[in-house]
């Protein structure tokens, strides 16, 4: 959507067949459009933790950013101090914050690799990028099944689930398969 008023009415409208629980403006406003414990249709078909139906199990929030320039400092402070309710009421660990492109793979791309996903796990608000040793030898199986481990189970190729999880831990990155690609092993 191009503003965040396009998205509002969007995710408000019945006949659109998606809604979230929150969007955030890139100003820092704030609205909540369905209650936290009912279910939202912000998620689609996907798979994180060997769990489907996303929407029944998750809290969406969406982002006023069409992904072409970063996210603004009063939006990501919005972020913050929402994850940091909705993790505190419903004990959701740092490992269980993730993106549309983390459930998703090759289907959405949100929120992007302009997101600030290291300013978040610093304040313990998403899991680390920092697997601690890189692997000896570059195993394709070997990342699958940290990849895995780490929550991403949905069924695609082996280069869309590269994709998917550098969107989430290394942006920037391009090429093979290499040892700083491989996911931390913290359980989701």
């Amino acid at each position: 959507m191009h503003s965040a008023a396009a998205a509002l009415e969007r995710l408000c409208d019945a006949r659109a067949e998606v809604s979230a629980h929150y969007l955030i403006s890139v100003t820092g406003d704030l609205w909540q459009m369905v209650p936290e414990a009912e279910r939202a249709w912000h998620a689609g078909a996907g798979e994180w933790a060997g769990q489907e139906d996303i929407n029944s199990r998750s809290i969406g929030i969406e982002l006023d950013n069409r992904g072409d320039h970063p996210f603004s400092a009063p939006q990501m402070a919005a972020l913050e101090g929402l994850l940091a309710g909705i993790m505190g009421r419903w004990h959701i660990p740092a490992s269980g914050v993730i993106g549309h492109s983390c459930m998703a793979p090759g289907r959405k791309q949100d929120p992007g690799p302009r997101f600030d996903w290291t300013r978040l796990a610093l304040q313990g608000l998403a899991a680390s990028g920092q697997s601690g040793q890189p692997p000896h030898s570059i195993d394709p199986d070997h990342f699958r099944t940290l990849a895995r481990k780490a929550g991403f189970t949905a069924l695609v190729d082996d280069e869309t689930l590269l994709a998917a999880v550098r969107l989430r831990y290394r942006p920037e990155a391009t090429g093979p398969l290499a040892a700083e690609d491989f996911p931390p092993i913290t359980p989701a």
